[in-house]
């Protein structure tokens, strides 16, 4: 057992160690702010419904892959309580050590698990490199061994600097870079004191095969591996759904990101979605969609250059309107699983983003983006609740908890036991 007192140690938005009690309550928070299940059903909910949904079923057999942060663990948790899942999460998070916590996705899937057991439900944690075959067999293994051989959704939700493809052996890696030139854009930092300045920076262009290593990297090439590998062992269920989780953005922020090669990499991603539709659609009765979800404060979102001081300048403006991802992955849920009609774009894509891309919010934050200078950031944008949402993604600044006391790092993964 290592018990110490953990106090954060960051360089810029990366923290050196994270907080186990802080992610557990961080996670317990979630639940408790994900919406409940509608306890008055539709009694004829229409085709699409899943009738494994409800109390009159087990529950229907799912797989989240990107389980352990962001809007992967919202789709875990808002899985498990709106829409009764069992099943699997698929996710990469290092051990603690002697010397160094455990990652925060590691204790937020431990609180997971915990959850999920409260709850009565059948999770299985998985932690390892989601784009190997190795990962792929083991979950099939699972599907088939302890959850009946049927797989009723899959939830795609990667962020990664690299992928090595099985096929080739070949590692490609990711970059975050416009395409056709240079960009200069406002950024937010804080300097070793938490002294906010706003900063321009220039992010240098794409070049030579970048745009193709973010998108073998990022784009749809591994979801697809996963459907075919799934269904390639005859686990898809009938009606089968599967949504891989994209964004779009700002225009304020659209030269770095969907100008840009991970913008690319989103384009190659909704461009797959439409190939497995039409495929799922003929094979299962199934679907597949992109769901294109708001900003949110995350430990990758925080790396784009611009995004912090976006997000930081919306909650500005929205303040208590801005959508938790709890809650717009409750929605998506509903839609996957019948219980709401699916709401597409022109594009084909499930659009959960509304909130934050109304013309009148856009025009108040690139007004507040204008004018923003270290002087007038403090009345521009909510710095403390930026701050407190970092903080928090390493278990810090969590209401509840008491950093002052020794806390045990050494947390198990969670084993298999029902």
């Amino acid at each position: 057992m290592n018990v110490r007192v953990l106090t954060p140690r960051n360089r810029g938005f990366l923290f050196l160690d994270s907080h186990p009690a802080g992610c557990a309550q961080l996670v317990a928070d979630m639940w408790q702010a994900c919406p409940d299940p509608d306890p008055d059903p539709d009694p004829d909910p229409g085709p699409d419904a899943d009738p494994a949904r409800g109390p009159q079923g087990d529950g229907p057999v799912a797989l989240v892959i990107g389980s352990s942060a962001g809007y992967g663990l919202a789709a875990t948790l808002a899985g498990l309580k709106r829409a009764g899942i069992r099943g699997i999460g698929v996710c990469f998070e290092k051990a603690p050590t002697v010397r160094r916590t455990g990652t925060a996705g590691w204790y937020r899937t431990a609180a997971t698990a915990d959850i999920a057991r409260a709850a009565g439900r059948d999770l299985v944690l998985l932690n390892g490199d989601a784009f190997s075959d190795a990962m792929k067999d083991q979950v099939a293994d699972l599907i088939e061994q302890r959850f009946g051989g049927r797989l009723d959704h899959l939830v795609y939700s990667v962020a990664a600097p690299r992928r090595t493809d099985p096929d080739t052996g070949s590692t490609y890696a990711s970059v975050l870079k416009p395409i056709g030139g240079a960009h200069r854009t406002k950024t937010l930092v804080f300097d070793d004191e938490g002294v906010p300045e706003v900063r321009e920076v220039e992010t240098g262009p794409a070049e030579g095969d970048d745009v193709e290593q973010t998108v073998a990297v990022m784009g749809g090439a591994d979801w697809e591996r996963w459907i075919d590998h799934l269904a390639g062992r005859g686990l898809l269920a009938d009606g089968f759904s599967t949504a891989a989780l994209s964004y779009i953005g700002s225009p304020l922020t659209a030269a770095i990101y969907r100008q840009g090669t991970i913008g690319a990499a989103k384009a190659h991603l909704e461009a797959t979605a439409r190939t497995l539709d039409e495929r799922l659609a003929k094979t299962v009765g199934g679907r597949a969609v992109t769901s294109v979800n708001g900003a949110a404060v995350t430990q990758s979102s925080t790396a784009i250059p611009g995004i912090a001081l976006y997000t930081g300048l919306r909650r500005g403006v929205l303040g208590d309107g801005l959508v938790p991802p709890v809650h717009q992955l409750a929605d998506l849920w509903d839609q996957l699983t019948g219980a709401a009609p699916l709401a597409l774009d022109d594009e084909g894509r499930v659009r959960l983003d509304t909130f934050e891309l109304a013309d009148d919010v856009q025009a108040a934050v690139a007004e507040r983006w204008e004018s923003a200078t270290t002087r007038t950031i403090a009345d521009l944008a909510d710095l403390d609740w930026f701050r407190s949402e970092v903080r928090r993604l390493y278990g810090f600044s969590v209401p509840g908890i008491d950093y002052a006391a020794p806390v045990n790092t050494d947390v198990p993964w969670p084993g298999h036991t029902r």
